[in-house]
This record gives C-alpha cells, sequence and structure tokens, in this order.
C-alpha cells in the first residue's frame, strides 16, 4: 500500500475515534508539514518559534479537536495551514503585547513575492483580522489565501488542495488580495 492510500486509511480510522491513526498521519507527513512552516516563518524565525516548535504547536491544535474530520491528505494539510496560521498570529499577539509601545502598524500591500518575508507582528495582525473579515463573505478566497500564503502553496498545489482549476485558485488569489489590500488600507 503506498503513503496516500496509508494516509486516507489512518485519517479514517482517526475519525472513528482511534487516536494513534493521528500520530501515524503526522509521522509520515512531518517533513512536509516542516516545510510548510519554514515557508510560513520566512526570514522572520525567532528563537522562541521556529519550524519545529510551529509544527508541534499546530499538531497539539490539530489533535485537540474532539473529533477529526480529515476527509484526505488534502484536508488535512488545509487544516494544518489554517493552525500553523493561527499559531503565528497568536504568537505575533503575544511578542506585542510584550513590547513598550506595541501599536499595530498599518499595511500597505501584500508581499507579492510569497517566498520573502513574513510581516512584521502588527502587520501580520492586521492581516489575519482582514482574512477573518474575508472568511465571513467568502470562505473558500480565505482558503485560497491561507494555502498560498501562509503555507506557502503554489497555484498549482491549491488547486490540488480544493480540487479546482489553477485558472480559477488565480482568479480567486486576485479578488483575494483585492478584498484584503482594500480592508487593510481602510483600517
Amino acid at each position: 500500500m503506498n503513503d496516500a492510500a496509508d494516509i486516507t486509511l489512518w485519517l479514517a480510522a482517526a475519525r472513528d475515534g482511534d487516536t494513534g491513526a493521528l500520530d501515524r498521519v503526522l509521522s509520515v507527513l512531518y517533513r512536509e508539514l516542516r516545510q510548510m512552516a519554514r515557508r510560513q516563518l520566512g526570514a522572520n524565525q525567532g528563537a522562541t518559534l521556529n519550524a519545529t516548535a510551529l509544527v508541534h504547536e499546530a499538531y497539539l491544535r490539530i489533535s485537540g479537536r474532539t473529533e477529526a474530520e480529515f476527509e484526505d491528505r488534502a484536508h488535512f494539510f488545509a487544516y494544518a495551514a489554517s493552525a500553523m496560521r493561527s499559531v503565528v498570529v497568536d504568537h505575533a499577539r503575544q511578542r506585542l503585547t510584550q513590547k513598550r509601545g506595541g501599536d499595530l502598524q498599518r499595511v500597505t500591500d501584500l508581499p507579492i513575492d510569497l517566498a520573502g518575508t513574513v510581516p512584521q507582528d502588527g502587520e501580520l495582525i492586521a492581516l489575519d483580522e482582514a482574512l477573518t473579515r474575508l472568511s465571513g463573505v467568502d470562505p473558500r478566497l480565505a482558503q485560497v489565501v491561507e494555502l498560498r500564503y501562509f503555507a506557502g502553496l503554489s497555484e498549482v498545489e491549491v488547486a490540488a488542495v480544493q480540487e479546482r482549476s489553477e485558472r480559477s485558485v488565480r482568479r480567486d488569489w486576485q479578488k483575494a488580495r483585492m478584498f484584503l489590500l482594500a480592508s487593510l488600507k481602510s483600517d
């Protein structure tokens, strides 16, 4: 049996209450999750939050769900990206509260280079708030941003996760960026 089939079976077992099944999924996908975490942290990896810590924190949030509902590998990665986003934003908020005069900074544009640096703490929090507003308007667009920006997936990878065409993902990415830019400029 291949890894994809094993993962699907383990995710089904986790849905049925097998707590060890999610651990097996993590052990098989650990390297990919660390790569996702490194992309999300970018150049701003601090001593208190590195890729390993981010994967572990996200895993605790994933495993802390009362009922695992991951249909397949793609669904697991989509949730992992969301969990990592949450950890990074919480970490940024914590650092801001520890700084003197930790005022939020206004974001004037979204980074076009996804492999570039992650925004500063205040910018990251503002982006998270705008993304939360976007998810209230269109959850699919918000997921595209989460997967592209926070998880660092390409349009091809996002299309595979969402089971849609690359062209549709590209249009959604453009719409989402316009919404977020407008939302950030109005803050």
